[in-house]
């Protein structure tokens, strides 16, 4: 937990190898311009944490909005997506073909990709 009240371990983080780079690189979807790299796993997510809890001191004392972690956030369960009409068309069509609702058709599609 940061002197901010803000605990930063809530936070999404990956770590992955930079082939380009020649080290691992850490990075954290809620702070998307921000990164670390570093010859170990342990120290790129090390260094991206540290620098992480500088910005959201800053942003903090700047009053600034701080972002919270998307593991607090709350989520509806719906959400729009516009699509072309052709491509509207021929998932509607698919989704008939299975008996679905389009709705359906596409949280099986989606659970399936993932």
């Amino acid at each position: 937990m940061s002197d901010t009240g803000i605990d930063i371990t809530r936070y999404t983080y990956r770590v992955t190898w930079s082939a380009e780079d020649g080290e691992y690189v850490a990075t954290c979807p809620e702070f998307p311009s921000l990164s670390w790299l570093a010859i170990t796993q342990e120290d790129a997510l090390r260094g991206l944490r540290d620098l992480i809890a500088e910005v959201v001191h800053d942003l903090h004392d700047s009053e600034e909005l701080v972002p919270e972690p998307l593991s607090s956030r709350t989520y509806s369960g719906k959400f729009n997506l516009r699509v072309g009409e052709q491509l509207h068309r021929r998932l509607a069509m698919q989704a008939a073909e299975e008996h679905l609702s389009l709705n359906q058709y596409l949280v099986r599609r989606l659970t399936n990709a993932s």
